[in-house]
């Protein structure tokens, strides 16, 4: 069956997904390359886009209790990709801001990626497409939000976690690291 007899949905279903898997494949290198596991490069990407941000407010974004995000901006701290000081509005807690040399290091790594993306997508399509592609991904982001928020409120076969999978490395198919 070629490609246009398909039906749209199961063509753009499996776009989705082989998108996500390359998502996926690259944050798990950045994460090597940056020496942390994937929870603590999402706890940077996050940091990277808010000035500063509580450690409750970081729980919550990542779905982590507030020990587990605790023990993880412990080990962020110890690497000096992050700060903490005391917040302000609640001497209680503390803020959390991404330091200079991380947010150079991660862009460092990341901005050839931004780059060529940016000017190859700009290059081969009209803003009106791109406006359906930004629609498209707000759209969808907001589903995977509202089933993730699903998936976090059912009880977990075990107890989780902390501190997210270690960075294996690419993947060989064979279960070793490179």
């Amino acid at each position: 069956m070629s490609n246009q007899a398909e039906p749209v949905g199961v063509r753009l279903g499996a776009a989705v997904q082989g998108y996500q898997g390359a998502v996926d494949d690259f944050d798990r290198e950045l994460a090597r390359l940056m020496g942390v596991n994937e929870t603590d490069l999402r706890c940077l990407e996050i940091l990277l886009g808010v000035e500063q941000i509580a450690p409750k407010q970081l729980a919550e974004r990542l779905g982590l209790t507030t020990g587990s995000v605790t023990t993880m901006l412990d080990r962020l701290e110890k690497l000096e990709y992050l700060t903490r000081s005391p917040n302000p509005a609640d001497g209680r807690s503390s803020l959390i801001r991404i330091t200079q040399a991380a947010a150079l290091r991660a862009y460092g790594l990341i901005g050839p990626f931004l780059d060529d993306a940016t000017r190859r997508i700009l290059e081969r399509f009209e803003p009106e497409q791109l406006e359906t592609v930004i629609a498209f991904l707000t759209v969808n982001r907001e589903i995977q939000e509202e089933h993730t928020a699903r998936l976090r409120a059912q009880p977990a076969p075990r107890p989780p976690r902390s501190g997210g999978r270690q960075s294996p490395g690419p993947r060989t198919g064979t279960g070793g690291t490179t």
